[in-house]
C-alpha cells in the first residue's frame, strides 16, 4: 500500500462546508508528508479542523479537492470494502474516549482487529497478550474495562491500535480525558512506542508540552499546517 519509506501524503487537501451563503474552508490546500516512523503532532484552536484532518487521513471524510495518497494510491478512489481493509490492516485509531467493548476483557479487546482479519482465536489472543506486555498491562489482560483505571483503559486502546502492526496510528486527544499525572504516563508511553516501532503517529492535542515531544509539531491555522519550531 505504501512505497519506499513514505506512508501517506496530503496533496493540496481542501475541505470546505457550505454554511449560509459563504463556504467555510477548514483545510486550505494543506500539504503533509509522513514517512515510516514519523511522529507528527497537530495543535490548534477548537474548530480549526484538527479532527477533520484526521478523518481525511483515514478516508472517513471526502475532501472537497486535493488528494490523500497511500503510496501512489488516492484513498478516495478506493471502494468501501477496500477502505475498510486499509483501515483494518494499515491504520490504528486512538480517541479521547477509549471505545473499548465493556463485555470483553482487555486481551479480547486488543485481539478484536485480528479476529476481524480472520486470525485464529488462540493466535490472536497470544499476540494481544504480547502487545499488552509492551504497553505495561500484561498482568491486567483478563480484566474488563470497568475494572481498569482511565489510564489503563487508554493503554488497552493504544495496544488495540497497534496490534495489526499498522503503518500509521491516528490519535485524537489521547490524553484529553486523563488527569495530569496519568496523561504524562501515556505521553511517555507513546514516545517509547514511537522509538521502538516503525509505526508513524499523528497526534492531535491541545497540550503544547505533549505536542513538542513529537519529531515535528504543527499548528493548524487558517487551514494550513505551520511548523511550531519557533515556539519550542
Amino acid at each position: 500500500m505504501t512505497s519506499n519509506n513514505t506512508v501517506l501524503r496530503c496533496d493540496q487537501l481542501v475541505k470546505q462546508y457550505q454554511v449560509g451563503p459563504e463556504p467555510i474552508r477548514v483545510l486550505d490546500e494543506l500539504e503533509l508528508h509522513l514517512s515510516e516512523g514519523d511522529w507528527v503532532s497537530v495543535v490548534g484552536a477548537s474548530g480549526s479542523g484538527k479532527t477533520t484532518l484526521l478523518n481525511m487521513l483515514a478516508g472517513l471524510d471526502v475532501p472537497s479537492s486535493g488528494k490523500v495518497l497511500w503510496g501512489e494510491q488516492d484513498i478516495n478512489e478506493l471502494s468501501e470494502k477496500q477502505l475498510g481493509e486499509l483501515r483494518n490492516r494499515h491504520l490504528g485509531f486512538v480517541y479521547q474516549f477509549h471505545h473499548l467493548l465493556a463485555e470483553f476483557t482487555a486481551c479480547e479487546n486488543v485481539a478484536m482487529p485480528l479476529w476481524i482479519q480472520g486470525v485464529k482465536k488462540k493466535e490472536a489472543l497470544s499476540q494481544a497478550q504480547n502487545m499488552l506486555e509492551k504497553v505495561g498491562l500484561g498482568k491486567r489482560s483478563t480484566h474488563k474495562p470497568a475494572e481498569l483505571s482511565g489510564g489503563e483503559r487508554q493503554r488497552v486502546a493504544i495496544a488495540r491500535a497497534l496490534i495489526t502492526q499498522p503503518a500509521l496510528v491516528l490519535l485524537d486527544e489521547p490524553t484529553g480525558n486523563l488527569d495530569a499525572h496519568t496523561a504524562q504516563d501515556i505521553q511517555h508511553l507513546i514516545a517509547q512506542l514511537n522509538q521502538e516501532l516503525k509505526t508513524a503517529f499523528v497526534v492531535v492535542t491541545h497540550d503544547l508540552a505533549f505536542s513538542r515531544l513529537a519529531k515535528t509539531s504543527y499548528q493548524l491555522l487558517d487551514g494550513k499546517l505551520q511548523v511550531l519550531e519557533a515556539l519550542a
